[in-house]
């Protein structure tokens, strides 16, 4: 008898192992659609998935004490600089960092994008489980073109290349 109920939860585990939503657990890819999340902004604004539809989006992930992430938040910079009026919509948010200190870390190095502070790693998880920095390059349709993590840092080339592939 214990024989038999040990196969049934063997395969009860096997079947729901093999269960996943993308976004719970999963990390989101190319052609994957970006999910429904919902932040507030440092200037004020809300943002959220169904604002990023019909319109170029780049989708950030930070904390400010990641070596590889001030390596690359100059560069996002450059590119927020020359592609906020193109109308791309700039979304970075940080993983487990008050609101502060990522102003501090701004003031400190010259930076001017809006940025969402989240204390946990909520907003985060909904889009992969681990490695900073991360970046989704999405259509107008918020399907992922592109993502982009620390192995390698992005380039300016890579994002900017990533970019006008989007918006052209």
């Amino acid at each position: 008898m214990s024989k038999h109920i040990f196969l049934f939860l063997s395969l009860c585990i096997m079947i729901s192992g093999c269960i996943k939503n993308k976004g719970i657990g999963d990390e989101l890819e190319p052609g994957d659609f970006l999910p429904d999340f919902s932040v507030m902004m440092s200037d004020g604004s809300l943002m959220t998935d169904d604002l990023l539809k019909g319109k170029v989006s780049f989708v950030m992930f930070f904390h400010t004490e990641c070596k590889d992430c001030q390596k690359t938040l100059p560069i996002v910079q450059k590119i927020y600089d020359e592609y906020k009026a193109e109308n791309v919509l700039f979304v970075l948010i940080s993983r487990e960092e008050e609101k502060d200190k990522i102003e501090t870390y701004w003031k400190e190095n010259g930076l001017d994008m809006a940025f969402s502070a989240q204390n946990d790693r909520s907003v985060y998880e909904l889009f992969a489980q681990s490695r900073i920095p991360r970046i989704y390059i999405n259509d107008r349709n918020g399907i992922i073109r592109n993502v982009f993590t620390d192995d390698p840092v992005p380039s300016y080339s890579d994002l900017k290349v990533a970019v006008e592939s989007l918006i052209r």
